[in-house]
């Protein structure tokens, strides 16, 4: 029965993160003028914004789609633990490091502060490595009605 628990919140994890990609990418993509010229100010990223600005959003967009077919989930599981991972350490260097910019995020994020936005991402990098330890503790445990 415990492997049926496992099964659910790794189910859960992902829908959080199909709902949490989709939506900053499609709200990227509709102000993607103005996610491509906040980009272009990061010291970090300046010269690449029009290439970073294309390619989060369809990098949000694929991890999805992985997230939604069950064969795939690990393989989503790890690019959302990836990409989490990639933007909190690029929002803890424009902490440490810069003052002053406009978050790049799409929709309701960019009301956050940047600390904000750092302990959110946090969270979703934790949430994330807790997906695929779940998975992992439920594909070991059970092989059988699961298509790994």
């Amino acid at each position: 029965m415990k492997q049926i628990h496992y099964y659910r919140i790794v189910e859960f994890i992902a829908a959080i993160f199909i709902l949490l990609f989709t939506y900053t990418a499609f709200s990227k993509l509709l102000g993607f003028i103005a996610f491509k010229n906040t980009l272009a100010k990061s010291p970090l990223i300046g010269n690449y914004a029009a290439i970073v600005a294309g390619a989060v959003p369809l990098i949000e967009l694929i991890i999805a789609v992985l997230l939604v077919i069950p064969k795939k989930r690990n393989l989503g599981l790890y690019a959302s633990f990836t990409l989490m991972l990639l933007f909190t350490i690029y929002l803890g260097y424009m902490i440490l490091f810069t003052s002053g910019l406009p978050c790049s995020c799409g929709g309701v994020l960019q009301q956050m502060t940047w600390p904000q936005h750092l302990w959110f991402n946090i969270g979703f990098t934790i949430l994330a490595a807790i997906g695929l330890r779940l998975h992992h503790k439920f594909k070991n445990n059970i092989r059988v009605h699961y298509p790994a």
